[in-house]
């Protein structure tokens, strides 16, 4: 008896820890917030070798936290009618109620009655701002020369949260630079490029032959999903003696994530799950991303070749100016960009990011990669570190003039911390020469317009290896360590 007493103990505890300890909020995928992404730590950012002294910043960023687009809104405006009728059905059956959350009795869109939705929020602004205030502390020779548009390029997309994200970076960047109001603010440009043109970033929108693939791949994404989000709806129903259906548990999971992120609130909706059942969610979601926007298709980021192509000119130029000894203020320091997650995702895989050494060779032949696996076993591509809100990678160009074999480097910070680049050996600093020859030169043998062309015909070896894999994974035999994926951007 004393040994079932300990052992009950042990397994009690053990359970309780996990609760405690498991931080819903870095469970987001895409919708998780730049702070809970990188923790309560400061940057981790490490000074480049000695000798070595940054001459370009490269920024690709992704807006900060926003709110949920009118269609979502609608979502959870048609999510609260039907728990209220959910819950009056339980009662004219007699079901009991007694293990239903009180909240979730009364509860109440936060949004009601909104008929506008997707801007940047506060939370949001603070981001970017704080994410300014971070690059000039961690590049103060970059950003010590008086504003002009062409020394300092800030660009941004048409769509409102993104341009706003400029403004509050750039507020935070030149923070005490100007002489407007008591903290001494400036103004500053932020150019954008027609939505139905920016091929640079929102080439996900330019291009037809991407249009084309994820409408016809979406479908088959949904069913990726259904056998979690079946099981999940199996427990909860049992759980609550509510007859929850497999849309409920979707826009319920998608509550939990506006909760979270947005309004501070983990007990309400992300309430309703378990840690483990949160750890599928998220990986649902994480493939979903993968699939339609990661290392799934090689489309998904050879249309990011523009952005690319600017990016390594840019440093060029930047070696010219600095080559022909050209006055300070006179050429570009820094190009800084603001989209969005279907940007920053395709520009994570031009780098090679997130991957080890035998995938990376296979993104170099344009191979589709394996599905991120299953909960319990661990995953590199998390989209609550791939793309949190805010997220952004940069490319930082050195010149080592005491190095005598090359002169200029490349690092990438991701999310502001230095990352490993399978395409230059694991290094997180790599010879611009080796960054150009092994990183960009695979990629930009393709012409944008050709490879978006509507009637392109995908190669034959990718499409039937994506097909094989979905086929596989909705049909093939599973168990607990393998099993089906899902995204959510």
């Amino acid at each position: 008896m004393a040994v079932f007493l300990l052992l009950f103990l042990f397994l009690f505890t053990n359970s309780v820890a996990e609760e405690v300890s498991f931080g819903i909020k870095q469970h987001l995928s895409t919708v998780t917030r730049y702070g809970a992404s990188k923790g309560v730590r400061d940057s981790n950012y490490a000074p480049a070798p000695d000798g070595c002294v940054p001459i370009h910043l490269n920024l690709v960023a992704r807006h900060g936290t926003r709110a949920p687009t009118k269609k979502r809104i609608r979502e959870l405006n048609n999510l609260e009618s039907q728990l209220e009728m959910l819950i009056r059905e339980a009662v004219e059956n007699g079901l009991s109620l007694h293990k239903l959350p009180s909240w979730l009795k009364l509860w109440k869109s936060p949004w009601r009655g909104k008929v506008k939705g997707g801007e940047l929020i506060p939370k949001g602004e603070e981001e970017l701002y704080d994410l300014g205030i971070r690059t000039r502390k961690m590049f103060p020779d970059l950003f010590s020369d008086d504003y002009h548009p062409e020394v300092y390029t800030i660009k941004a997309t048409q769509v409102p949260r993104a341009s706003a994200s400029a403004v509050a970076y750039g507020m935070g960047l030149f923070n005490g630079r100007g002489s407007l109001g008591s903290d001494h603010h400036r103004a500053f440009s932020v150019i954008s490029e027609s939505r139905a043109s920016d091929t640079m970033l929102r080439f996900f929108d330019c291009c037809q032959r991407y249009e084309d693939y994820r409408k016809h791949q979406e479908p088959a994404v949904d069913k990726l999903k259904e056998p979690v989000l079946d099981d999940i709806t199996k427990s909860l129903s049992e759980r609550y003696n509510l007859n929850f259906t497999r849309q409920h548990i979707a826009s319920l999971w998608f509550l939990c994530k506006q909760e979270a992120s947005l309004l501070d609130i983990t007990d309400q909706a992300c309430g309703l799950f378990s840690p483990s059942e949160v750890a599928l969610l998220e990986w649902t979601d994480d493939v979903e991303v993968f699939i339609l926007k990661g290392y799934g298709n090689s489309l998904n980021y050879k249309m990011g070749v523009p952005l690319l192509a600017d990016i390594v000119q840019s440093m060029e130029q930047a070696i010219k100016a600095k080559e022909e000894k050209q006055v300070p203020g006179s050429y570009e320091k820094a190009r800084l960009r603001f989209a969005h997650a279907e940007t920053v995702l395709p520009f994570t895989c031009l780098l090679g990011l997130f991957l080890e050494g035998p995938d990376f060779r296979k993104i170099q032949r344009e191979q589709p990669l394996e599905l991120p696996p299953r909960p319990p076993a661990s995953r590199i591509w998390k989209g609550s570190a791939v793309a949190p809100f805010a997220g952004n990678n940069m490319l930082v160009l050195y010149n080592c003039p005491a190095n005598s074999s090359d002169q200029y480097f490349v690092r990438v910070l991701h999310n502001e911390e230095p990352i490993a680049m399978p395409g230059c050996d694991g290094s997180d600093f790599c010879s611009f020469k080796d960054f150009k020859e092994k990183i960009v030169a695979p990629h930009l043998k393709h012409d944008f317009n050709t490879l978006c062309a509507a009637n392109l015909e995908e190669p034959a070896s990718e499409a039937e290896t994506s097909k094989f894999s979905l086929f596989r994974w909705l049909f093939g035999p599973r168990n607990d360590d393998k099993q089906p994926r899902k995204v959510e951007l």
